[in-house]
C-alpha cells in the first residue's frame, strides 16, 4: 500500500513540474500561431535536411502536450500540416495525438479513480456499466465535436472501466476528421490569421453532424432490429388500453396503481385470488402463524420473565381461523373494489398475449395495449419423489387450506427443504407441540446465509425440538413415511402430513410465452429494462426474478410501469443494487447487500465489524440477548458492503443499513446519528463504534496524551 501511494506522489509530483516549467519558462509563447508562421520557413529548412529527426521531434512535443493537457494541442496540429504537409501531417498528428490523450487517460485513472470509487462507489458502478454498454459510441461522438474540450474527456474517461485499448480506438477514429482539418489547414498557414477562421460556422455544424452520426447509427441499429422482431404482426390502428397487466400480486398490482395514477387506461386480469401469494399463501399467512408459535414459545419459557411456566393449551381450528382472519382483513387493500375505485379495470380471469398487442381473457375476449407487464408470480417447486404424490403432500401454496380444515393439529410433520419457507414452517410447528423433522439435501440449512449464520439457527431450531437432517435426500415415500438417505444409510421418517419446501419457480406456461417466441430460462428474460423480446412486453416480480420477495416485485414493479408508459421519452434501467432480505425465524436473520461468503467467492476486499447483543441494554432487558450485527465494510473507508443482522426484529433493524447503503451514507454518519435509549437499533451504532475503535488515530492520540500532559504541567 505505501509503495503504491509513494508512486502516486511521484507521478503527482512530475505531472506538477512539468506544468510548472511550462508556464514559468513561458513555453506557451512558442505554442502560439504567430510564432508558427513567424518560424514556418526555419522550420521546413530543418525538415528537408533532417526529416527524421523532425517527424520525431514533432511527435514527442505533441505527445507531450496532450499528455500533460497543456494548451496548445491546435498549434501542434496546425504545424504537422505546414511543416509535413497533408498525408505525413495527418499520420503523425492523429497517432501523437492518441498517444498522448491515452497517457493522459492512464494518468488519470492511476492517481484519481480509486479515490472516486471509494468516495462515490455506486455512481461510479452505475457508470462504469453504461460505458461498458455504450461506452464507445458516446466517446466517439465527443471526439468528433470540438466544441468538448479534448483534455476534460481524457480525464474524465480515466475514472471510468472503459478498456484503455478500446479507449485509444475510439479516440483514434473520433479524432481523425478534426486532425485532417486541421492539418490541411495547416498546409494553407500563410492565409490563417486565427484558428477561428479555421472552423467556420458551416464546418463546425458538419463537425457536429459527424459527431451525431455514431448515435444515429445505433438509433437506426435499434429500429431495424426491432422491425425484425415484429416482423409478421400489425399493430392495431387504435388501442384500448395505454397498459395491461397479468397477475395481480406484488408486482402487478404495484404497476396496475402506478398506471392509473398517471391516468393511464389500464386492465389487470388475475387468475385466482387478488394480492396473489404474499396475501393469500405466503407472507402473510406464514407470519400470522408465527407469532401465534412465538407466544406459544414464551408461554412455555415465561420462567424467563419471573412469571410460571405454562404448556400452551389450544384449539388448532382457531389458530387457523386467525390465520385466516387475519388475511381477510388485508384484503380490501388489494380487492377488486378498491383498484376499481382507483381507475383500475379488472378483470377475473385467465390470460392469455396472442400478439405482441393483444391479451385473451378466457379464450373469450380480446384486448388490445401499447405496453404489456407480465407479473404471473411463482408457484413451489415439487421434487420428483416416487410416492410423494400418492401420500398427498403439501406446499407453501396448498398447506394453508388443507390445516384450515383439520380440527387437530398434526402431530407428526417432515418438512422437505432447508430455505427459508422450510425453517421458518419447521420453527414454528415444533413451537405449537409437532414432532418436526426438517430434511435438507445439502450439508446446512439456509445455505445462503453465512455459515455461522446457519449454524446459529440450527441450534435455535434444534433447541425449539426440530429434528434436523442434513446431507439427507429424500428418497421416496412409503405410504405415510419418507425414505431419506445419508452417507450412512437410509431414514424411516413417517408423518402425518409432509411439507414441500424446496424452493419457487416462476409461472411460465399458458401465457403465449411459447408461441411469441418470448425467451425463458427459470424465468422470462428480460434486459435492463425489464423489457422481454418485444419491447413492448414486460416482466416483473417472480416471473422476472431474480429475486422472489414482494418488496422486490413492487420495486420491479415500478421500472416495468413507467417504462411500459413512458418509455418513448426515457427509460429507466431497473437498480438491484440495495435489495433486502428476512427470514421470519426467532431471532429473525436479515441481510443486505454482501454476506461474508458471497464477497470471498466474488474476490471482494472487505473488513468484518461484528457486535454482539449480549450486552445490548434493550436486547438484555427483552431476554433477546443471543444474536449479532455484522457488516461488511469497505478497507480503509467506512462505506458498507453488506449487513448481516440475527436478532429478535432484526428486520426493522436492517432498515437502517438499507438506507445508508442506497445513499452512500458511510458508518461515520451512522455513528454521528442519534439513537433513541433503549432500542435495539443502538446495536447499528455500537456496530458502527466496533468499526471506529479498529481505526482510532493512534499517532494523533500519542500526540493528544502529550498535549494533555504539557497542560497538566
Amino acid at each position: 500500500m505505501k509503495r503504491g501511494r509513494m508512486g502516486k506522489i511521484g507521478v503527482l509530483l512530475l505531472v506538477f513540474a512539468a506544468l510548472v516549467a511550462f508556464f514559468l519558462f513561458d513555453l506557451s509563447s512558442y505554442l502560439s500561431l504567430e510564432q508558427l508562421k513567424a518560424r514556418q520557413e526555419q522550420l521546413a529548412g530543418f525538415v528537408e535536411q533532417r526529416p527524421l529527426l523532425a517527424i520525431g521531434a514533432v511527435f514527442l512535443i505533441y505527445v507531450a502536450v496532450t499528455a500533460l493537457s497543456l494548451p496548445g494541442a491546435a498549434i501542434m496540429t496546425l504545424a504537422a500540416g505546414a511543416i509535413f504537409g497533408l498525408r505525413t501531417g495527418v499520420l503523425v498528428a492523429s497517432f501523437a495525438s492518441t498517444i498522448g490523450a491515452t497517457i493522459a487517460f492512464l494518468t488519470s485513472r492511476y492517481l484519481l479513480r480509486d479515490w472516486v470509487k471509494g468516495r462515490f462507489g455506486k455512481r461510479v458502478e452505475a457508470i462504469d456499466q453504461g460505458v461498458a454498454r455504450d461506452g464507445i459510441f458516446y466517446l466517439i461522438t465527443l471526439r468528433l465535436i470540438p466544441l468538448f474540450p479534448f483534455f476534460l474527456i481524457n480525464l474524465a474517461m480515466g475514472l471510468t472501466a472503459i478498456r484503455t485499448l478500446t479507449y485509444a480506438l475510439a479516440s483514434q477514429i473520433g479524432m481523425l476528421p478534426g486532425t485532417a482539418v486541421y492539418v490541411n489547414a495547416g498546409t494553407q498557414l500563410a492565409r490563417i490569421e486565427s484558428t477561428s477562421d479555421i472552423l467556420s460556422p458551416a464546418l463546425l455544424g458538419s463537425l457536429i453532424l459527424l459527431g451525431l452520426f455514431p448515435l444515429i447509427a445505433k438509433w437506426l441499429i435499434g429500429r431495424l432490429r426491432k422491425g425484425r422482431i415484429y416482423k409478421g404482426y400489425k399493430p392495431p390502428a387504435k388501442f384500448d388500453r395505454n397498459l395491461i397487466v397479468i397477475g395481480a400480486g406484488a408486482g402487478g398490482l404495484v404497476t396496475a396503481y402506478i398506471a392509473a395514477a398517471v391516468r393511464a387506461k389500464v386492465t389487470l386480469i388475475e387468475a385466482h385470488k387478488m394480492g396473489g401469494d404474499c396475501l393469500n399463501t405466503g407472507c402473510v399467512p406464514s407470519k400470522a402463524l408465527i407469532r401465534t408459535a412465538r407466544a406459544a414459545h414464551e408461554m412455555r419459557t415465561s420462567g424467563t420473565y419471573g412469571l410460571e411456566p405454562a404448556e400452551p393449551r389450544f384449539r388448532f381450528r382457531e389458530v387457523m381461523e386467525r390465520v385466516n382472519a387475519i388475511i381477510r382483513h388485508i384484503e380490501p387493500a388489494d380487492s377488486v373494489e378498491r383498484y376499481t375505485k382507483l381507475g383500475v379495470d379488472v378483470r377475473l380471469g385467465y390470460a392469455r398475449i396472442v400478439d405482441p398487442w393483444t391479451v385473451e381473457i378466457d379464450g373469450k375476449e380480446r384486448l388490445t395495449a401499447r405496453s404489456i407487464v407480465i407479473a404471473a408470480g411463482g408457484e413451489p417447486q415439487v421434487p420428483d419423489i416416487p410416492g410423494l404424490k400418492e401420500a398427498g403432500y403439501l406446499t407453501s401454496d396448498t398447506m394453508w387450506d388443507a390445516l384450515s380444515a383439520r380440527e387437530e393439529m398434526p402431530k407428526r410433520i417432515v418438512i422437505v427443504g432447508g430455505g427459508p419457507i422450510g425453517t421458518e414452517m419447521a420453527q414454528s410447528f415444533a413451537r405449537l407441540g409437532a414432532e418436526v423433522t426438517q430434511v435438507e439435501n445439502g450439508d446446512r440449512i439456509l445455505p445462503r446465509e453465512d455459515e455461522e449464520v446457519s449454524a446459529f439457527i440450527t441450534a435455535t431450531l434444534r433447541a425449539d425440538g426440530v429434528t434436523i437432517l442434513t446431507n439427507h435426500q429424500a428418497m421416496r415415500c412409503e405410504g405415510k413415511t419418507l425414505i431419506a438417505r445419508s452417507p450412512s444409510g437410509e431414514t424411516a421418517l413417517p408423518f402425518d402430513e409432509i411439507i414441500v419446501a424446496v424452493g419457487r419457480k416462476a409461472r411460465l406456461t399458458g401465457y403465449g410465452l411459447e408461441e411469441l417466441g418470448i425467451e425463458t430460462d427459470r424465468t422470462v428474460v428480460t434486459n435492463d429494462y425489464l423489457e422481454t423480446l418485444y419491447p413492448n412486453i414486460f416482466a416483473a416480480g417472480d416471473v422476472a426474478g431474480p429475486y422472489q420477495f414482494t418488496h422486490f416485485a413492487a420495486h420491479q414493479a415500478w421500472y416495468a410501469a413507467v417504462n411500459a408508459l413512458f418509455g418513448t421519452f426515457r427509460k429507466f434501467r431497473a437498480d438491484y443494487s440495495v435489495i433486502p432480505w428476512v427470514t421470519y425465524t426467532d431471532p429473525e436473520i436479515a441481510h443486505v447487500g454482501l454476506t461474508e461468503e458471497m464477497a470471498k467467492e466474488q474476490d471482494t476486499a472487505f473488513e468484518t465489524v461484528r457486535f454482539d447483543l449480549g450486552h445490548l441494554d434493550r436486547a438484555v432487558t427483552e431476554s433477546a440477548n443471543k444474536g449479532f450485527v455484522k457488516l461488511l465494510i469497505q478497507p480503509r473507508k467506512d462505506r458498507i458492503l453488506g449487513a448481516t443482522i440475527v436478532a429478535h426484529n432484526a428486520g426493522e433493524m436492517l432498515a437502517e443499513y438499507v438506507l445508508a447503503m442506497k445513499h452512500g451514507l458511510g458508518l461515520n454518519k451512522i455513528l454521528g446519528t442519534i439513537h433513541a435509549y433503549p432500542t435495539m437499533a443502538e446495536a447499528n451504532k455500537y456496530a458502527a463504534g466496533e468499526w471506529k475503535k479498529a481505526h482510532k488515530p493512534e499517532r494523533a492520540l500519542r500526540w493528544l496524551e502529550r498535549y494533555h500532559r504539557w497542560r497538566r504541567g
